[in-house]
């Protein structure tokens, strides 16, 4: 993706079946779970670059003494710095060369962070600052254990105003109005409630209060806790949180629209955002990997039995698709199939852009995620030509000669690394003019592999947001090079509405193809649509979100994807651009034939998998139209 945007969050929980001792012996370090945390974080330092945070619980620690244990920060460098500050707390408090540090009872009773459950995540910011109070774990403590709450996730919920408005329904005072406190708080009450159920069931019984904390906490019903929160979520969302006595769980939204993948041995119980995080980590198979099922939960009790259950019936399955084009990282068997599909399925459509002249196209790609799309492409040109060479072979038949044969056969496509960003180029705060100056030199290009005015230049692209990096920097210094024409193909379809469910994209002025479709409706005499449409969008927020429908899809209506391809090629020009450009984008049919399971598409087609979708899509339009630059939602 050449604009840069914002997305996912990454999540990573482990919990550890086996005394202190046993990983001592099997392994020879006292620190193994914080090991392969550290190293789950670092495999998803991809799904967040705005603050990092770990907590842990150890399980059944003795009275008075410290049982939960959290590090976060919000400074570059953060999944470093959280264990560094860690490993800095344990040296403190138990320093290297006391005798105690044989003692394995030692180690699990009075050592920091040498805990049973740990909870640790990776932050994208999509909503508030990048304080430090928005950073995951986040924890809501009590003195009884069973009470005591840490939650991180990775989500974005439609509806927080409902949830934040039932919490002040029943006389709570939340210190924010953010997704995450909201949340935390909306499990918390629930978990009060069950709390106070059991105490009472076994009050009546004769328990003392010192009696039945032990029993309920082991009869306490998380799945019933979370089935209760979760009844007012609209939203993607997958949640993990631990309790004080050392109860764990990863909740997944119905549609499945966020990812969750755990496993589980006679060792270890680990959830993460990614499944070949856990394969690498722990050295297993996809095969051996469970993807956790929307709708469900994975629970693990203190006692560390561990299962899963329906939280809230599935729903048509949304899976996002933009973990598959661009979030995830391509080391998935299945995602790196996928996406060379998605390159391979631009195959024909590339060469009728440069009439099927492979002589004289040079094909690249931008940035190092649309590589795979692009070794997709180059088996589809490569297939392609070696149809095109045995049709011509056969054409000659036995009258071809030597020279001939190695004209056809020595036919491949050219490749070459053209655009490479310089990432260590900083744009500074000055004039548009010369602002604008500056973006153009985040990329450079290689000289000397283009025949100017001969050959056309073909760059691959993951995915086009906004088109401001290419326009102001990609185009205008492929112009440099003189192409006879510069084609620039997305590997995914036109991005034409807001994303509500984790990604940053909530603005619509900033789609460049919402920009040239309302661009088209000025050109072509339909102006009045757009106020029609805004008159209808004001009508729509009245009404329940499940009677709403998203009147945003009226503004593509009058065009086709072609029309608004050619729009968007000519808005990449600059008024200094010589060159011949032209877009091609994926379709979304090629889209769900190459990712079959993964059928979210609404930030393409406008189709939400929730009903809050809608109202997000239209309240983006009003937004866009009386010029406010805030969330839809």
């Amino acid at each position: 993706m050449s604009d840069s945007i914002k997305h996912e969050c990454g999540i990573a929980l482990m919990r550890l079946l086996k005394p202190t001792s046993y990983y001592i012996e099997k392994y020879g370090s006292w620190d193994y779970g914080l090991q392969k945390m550290y190293l789950m974080m670092e495999k998803q330092h991809n799904r967040g670059q705005d603050g990092a945070g770990l907590a842990g619980i150890k399980i059944g620690a003795r009275p008075g003494t410290r049982y939960i244990f959290r590090q976060r920060s919000n400074v570059p460098n953060s999944i470093k710095t959280i264990f560094n500050n860690i490993y800095s707390e344990i040296n403190r408090n138990c320093p290297k060369g006391d005798k105690n540090w044989e003692n394995p009872s030692f180690i699990a009773e009075d050592v920091p962070f040498a805990c049973d459950v740990y909870l640790g995540h990776l932050r994208y910011g999509t909503y508030g600052s990048y304080n430090i109070d928005y950073v995951h774990p986040v924890s809501r403590e009590n003195n009884w254990r069973s009470r005591s709450l840490v939650m991180a996730g990775n989500f974005n919920l439609t509806n927080v105003g409902v949830i934040f408005n039932h919490l002040l329904d029943i006389g709570q005072s939340p210190v924010d109005f953010s997704d995450t406190i909201t949340i935390l708080e909306n499990i918390g009450h629930f978990l009060d409630d069950e709390v106070e159920r059991l105490y009472k069931y076994y009050k009546d019984k004769g328990f003392s209060k010192r009696e039945a904390s032990p029993v309920i906490e082991h009869n306490l019903n998380l799945a019933s806790v979370l089935r209760e929160a979760a009844e007012r979520w609209d939203g993607g969302y997958v949640m993990a949180g631990m309790l004080g006595h050392g109860d764990s769980f990863v909740i997944r939204d119905p549609a499945g629209i966020r990812p969750a993948f755990w496993y589980a041995d006679d060792e270890v119980v680990v959830a993460a955002s990614e499944r070949p995080v856990i394969q690498t980590v722990f050295n297993r198979r996809t095969s051996d990997i469970n993807e956790l099922d929307p709708g469900k939960a994975l629970i693990i009790k203190s006692s560390g039995e561990c299962f899963t259950e329906e939280i809230l019936p599935a729903s048509k399955p949304m899976k996002c698709s933009f973990e598959r084009i661009y979030f995830s990282r391509g080391t998935d068997k299945d995602i790196y199939r996928e996406r060379k599909k998605l390159g391979e399925i631009l195959t024909l459509p590339v060469l009728e852009t440069v009439n099927f002249d492979i002589a004289n196209t040079v094909f690249s790609y931008i940035p190092n995620t649309a590589e795979s799309a692009f070794f997709g492409l180059l088996k589809g040109l490569e297939d392609w030509l070696n149809k095109r060479k045995t049709e011509e072979i056969l054409a000659k038949g036995h009258s071809i000669c030597e020279e001939d044969l190695r004209r056809i056969i020595d036919q491949r496509p050219r490749i070459e690394k053209i655009a490479v960003k310089d990432a260590k180029l900083r744009t500074f705060i000055t004039e548009d003019k010369n602002r604008n100056d500056l973006v153009a030199h985040v990329y450079d290009v290689t000289y000397g592999v283009i025949k100017r005015g001969v050959d056309n230049l073909v760059i691959l692209d993951d995915s086009i947001v906004r088109g401001t990096t290419l326009r102001e920097s990609i185009i205008r210094i492929l112009d440099r090079l003189e192409p006879a024409k510069i084609v620039i193909v997305s590997s995914s379809p036109q991005i034409r509405y807001p994303d509500c469910y984790g990604i940053d994209m909530s603005q619509l002025g900033d789609f460049v193809a919402f920009r040239a479709a309302i661009s088209l409706l000025i050109e072509t005499g339909r102006e009045s649509l757009i106020n029609e449409v805004y008159s209808r969008a004001l009508a729509e927020l009245l009404k329940p979100d499940n009677e709403m429908v998203n009147v945003v899809k009226e503004i593509y209506a009058p065009f086709d994807d072609n029309q608004i391809s050619e729009k968007i090629s000519r808005m990449m020009k600059t008024p200094d651009t010589k060159t011949e450009v032209e877009v091609v984008y994926q379709t979304v049919d090629g889209l769900h034939e190459a990712c079959p399971r993964n059928l979210g598409d609404w930030y393409f087609t406008g189709e939400y998998p929730t009903p809050g979708g809608n109202r997000v899509a239209n309240r983006a339009y009003v937004n866009f139209i009386e010029g406010k630059g805030t969330r839809a939602y």
